[in-house]
């Protein structure tokens, strides 16, 4: 029954997390949040995450009721991420696992995402939609590889809100996607917005100019309300990807969509993937911010996985990137060993890898 440490700290949320087979022992996190207006720079959220650090740690600690001895092992997300972020947050997960005299585990972070999601929703094989600030990407799994086929040309829907929620002011607390959501709940107004689906990927940034124009002009003008304006963003941006999703799913020929990442706890979001998997006699997983957003224990579950079937990180590759890229350049098949069932048959890839907009892109670590 191993017992692993999770540390995450890829963008502006310090998460540290705790999982002893499939059971989340703690998983604190604290979020640096800037003045309404305004985005986290890296050297700030660097500078949030290391004096917050031990604070995070000896909290997850004391939730799980555990000494580093019960410690069998420490994970660290090794990227992608903000650069400044991910090294503090390293640099602690290594002096720990020097201190403890346990192996340590560089995780994908994306990858921590849908490994958590599959554990605390069940789900055996979806297809994955992963949307955050960072992240936008239809994911399926085959030849023990995650296979991205659909993501966004440019900007994350995330970030996308994010920016939208800087123009009108809305506050950081506790996030900017978080109150568009609550905005968007009293919009009455549907707004025409450029709607850009290109094949299996998609394009948020144009969709952001257009609508930064239209609230300076429609607002002032007495046209519209802010929340007219964060109704007709959700509303257009969620049917995008739930569009994209539905064709992934025909296409895998799979029953289950998984969706990950911060965005992913959108109630509206989760409503409208859930209407398009009924249609489809398909069921929608998902989970709430506590799993969704950013955390520790999402990272101590993919790495969980990973030292049980053997796999550590030796000390000279314990470094970070900013870029998937870099993680994925010297990995091969084993380093998914532990997901041995649920593949696509060969039929369907080569279906696959003949559609346009099919990226031969590896997730797996």
């Amino acid at each position: 029954m191993p017992t692993v440490i999770g540390f995450e700290g890829s963008a502006n949320k310090l998460g540290i997390g705790i999982v002893r087979d499939g059971e989340v022992l703690a998983n604190p996190r604290h979020t640096y949040i800037t003045p309404p207006g305004q985005g986290f720079l890296p050297r700030d959220t660097a500078k949030h995450h290391q004096e917050h650090a031990i604070e995070v740690l000896k909290q997850c600690m004391k939730e799980a009721k555990l000494t580093p001895q019960d410690i069998d092992c420490v994970c660290y997300t090794k990227g992608p991420g903000m650069g400044g972020p991910l090294v503090s947050t390293a640099v602690v997960a290594r002096t720990i696992a020097q201190l403890w005299n346990v192996p340590i585990i560089g995780v994908n972070h994306c990858i921590g995402h849908i490994e958590m999601g599959r554990l605390i929703t069940g789900a055996v094989n979806p297809v994955v939609l992963y949307v955050s600030g960072g992240n936008t990407q239809v994911i399926a799994y085959s030849q023990r590889r995650y296979r991205i086929f659909g993501e966004t040309i440019d900007i994350a829907v995330g970030n996308c809100l994010d920016r939208f929620a800087r123009i009108l002011k809305l506050s950081n607390d506790p996030s900017p996607g978080y109150n568009i959501e609550q905005a968007a709940k009293k919009g009455k107004v549907l707004i025409d917005l450029p709607y850009v689906v290109k094949g299996m990927d998609v394009s948020f940034s144009g969709l952001l100019s257009y609508i930064e124009d239209v609230a300076h002009k429609k607002l002032k003008s007495g046209d519209c309300t802010p929340e007219d304006l964060c109704f007709s963003l959700q509303e257009t941006i969620f049917a995008m990807l739930v569009e994209i999703t539905e064709r992934a799913m025909a296409h895998c020929e799979t029953r289950e969509v998984l969706i990950v990442g911060g965005v992913g706890c959108n109630v509206r979001l989760q409503e409208m993937m859930g209407a398009m998997a009924k249609e489809r006699n398909a069921k929608l997983f998902a989970t709430d911010e506590r799993f969704c957003i950013d955390n520790g224990a999402m990272i101590a579950q993919a790495g969980w996985e990973m030292f049980k079937s053997g796999q550590t990180t030796a000390w000279d590759e314990t470094w970070c990137t900013q870029r998937v890229s870099e993680i994925l350049q010297n990995q091969h098949i084993e380093r998914m060993k532990w997901r041995s069932h649920g593949e696509i048959d060969d039929d369907d890839m080569l279906v696959l890898k003949m559609m346009k907009g099919w990226k031969e892109v590896d997730l797996g670590s």
